[in-house]
């Protein structure tokens, strides 16, 4: 069986990661753009892992350009944005795709566990349990701090 777990990432700055350092960690997985009506979000993920982050969870972003080309800047200066502008400390990953046949195979996992549909837009959010499963995902438009986000990572933290 699949997991979360099974998948390697590069780091924004250029490193690879195996998420499975991440085992035992409530997740809330994103892909997300510098230049969308939506980046304003930054502010609210970074306040949920500020208050979550001592619990067991983690914020994961993953900065992706398929979406209007929102987020066309390189790894440097996706990375200098976000901690300058919204003050990010939670992790950030290289510009991957996450639709289409270049889509990143973590992405391919996460819709496959939540029924197949395509990424609808910059911040689509996932909710991973510390078993590195799907809990929930939920759409762009819905905010960081949403009850329904909050209430789902609550439950993945256990």
């Amino acid at each position: 069986m699949t997991t979360l777990h099974d998948f390697q990432v590069k780091t924004i700055d250029g490193a690879t990661k195996s998420l499975a350092d991440y085992r035992g960690k409530a997740l809330l997985v994103v892909n997300v753009a510098s230049q969308c009506g939506l980046t304003p979000q930054y502010s609210k993920l970074q306040s949920l892992y500020e208050q979550y982050g001592a619990k067991g969870a983690e914020v994961l972003g993953f900065p992706c350009n398929q979406f209007m080309g929102q987020e066309p800047g390189t790894e440097n200066e996706i990375k200098t944005f976000c901690e300058t502008s919204y003050g990010v400390t939670f992790p950030l990953f290289s510009k991957i795709e996450v639709n289409g046949g270049g889509a990143h195979p973590l992405y391919q996992w996460l819709k496959g566990e939540t029924g197949g549909g395509d990424i609808q837009w910059n911040f689509e959010k996932f909710v991973v349990g510390k078993d590195g499963r799907v809990v929930e995902r939920f759409s762009p438009k819905t905010a960081p701090d949403d009850p329904k986000i909050v209430a789902a990572l609550q439950r993945a933290l256990g």
